[in-house]
């Protein structure tokens, strides 16, 4: 019997990513799969038909809210759980196992669930781990409420965290993270990622309600954002302390490009208040 949840996946132009990511979950797993696409030029749209996934055109105002928050707060969805999945990440056999187990009498109002990162055709053995709370209750919560005027073209939630009613457990069966679309790709989204860190900081970084709901890991990122010792921090902690140093080349080429992620974001604030 299916999983009484939802799987809404954000999309835009996502065809190399797609059909993998639909045939990791398969048929019987979930009750819904809703393709939330963003008017995608490619087969992105096509693809989602053929696995039978619903498909639904997001338009974005150029405001709050952006295309989760927009999914959760104008379509009934008729199950109790909604998992929001990445189109590059795919769901294993044990991570379907585990949810099969615990779901249906989970008590909690949400899961953090952990991923294996793949960079350069290969899964990492070290580095900083990625965790995301992204499986949650249909009313439990919404993500991090912005507003923002155009900062960027991204119309889904970059780095929000859902801001959820209750008690939050952990999935430890791991997701595979692996994107199809190459470094250059990577290297484009995380210079439009660094861009909105930057906006987002210079507008909410001294608001006192908006910093008691960032995690742990936010509270130290900004800590450092206005310094070049984010990016430095970053790349001790990761290819040193996280033992990234284990994945030889692929992991110092990983750690050195996310070393650059953060600078970039400590560089464009600087550029915005030079003084």
């Amino acid at each position: 019997m299916p999983l009484d949840l939802t799987i809404a996946i954000p999309t835009r132009n996502e065809e190399k990513n797609l059909p993998a990511c639909l045939q990791a979950i398969g048929s019987g797993f979930a009750k819904k799969i809703i393709v939330l696409d963003s008017h995608s030029t490619d087969s992105t749209c096509a693809i989602a038909a053929r696995y039978g996934a619903d498909i639904i055109q997001f338009e974005w105002s150029g405001k709050f809210p952006k295309k989760r928050n927009w999914f959760l707060q104008n379509h009934q969805i008729a199950t109790a759980w909604v998992l929001f999945l990445d189109a590059d990440e795919f769901l294993t056999e044990p991570f379907k196992e585990e949810l099969r187990r615990v779901l249906p009498s989970s008590s909690h109002a949400g899961y953090w669930l952990h991923y294996s990162v793949y960079f350069l055709g290969r899964k990492l053995k070290g580095g900083y781990p990625l965790d995301k709370l992204a499986l949650f209750r249909f009313g439990a919560g919404e993500y991090e409420h912005i507003e923002e005027s155009d900062w960027s073209s991204l119309d889904m939630e970059v780095h929000e965290h859902p801001v959820l009613n209750g008690t939050i457990g952990s999935i430890g069966a791991r997701i595979d993270h692996r994107d199809f679309r190459g470094t250059a790709h990577w290297v484009a989204k995380h210079n439009e990622y660094s861009s909105w860190e930057a906006a987002r900081f210079l507008r909410y970084g001294g608001d006192a309600e908006t910093r008691s709901r960032w995690t742990w890991k936010q509270k130290i990122k900004y800590r450092f954002m206005r310094t070049p010792l984010l990016g430095i921090a970053y790349f001790v902690g990761s290819f040193i302390f996280m033992e990234g140093w284990r994945d030889g080349f692929v992991g110092l080429s990983f750690a050195i490009l996310k070393m650059s992620y953060f600078t970039q974001i400590s560089a464009k604030l600087r550029e915005a208040n030079p003084g």
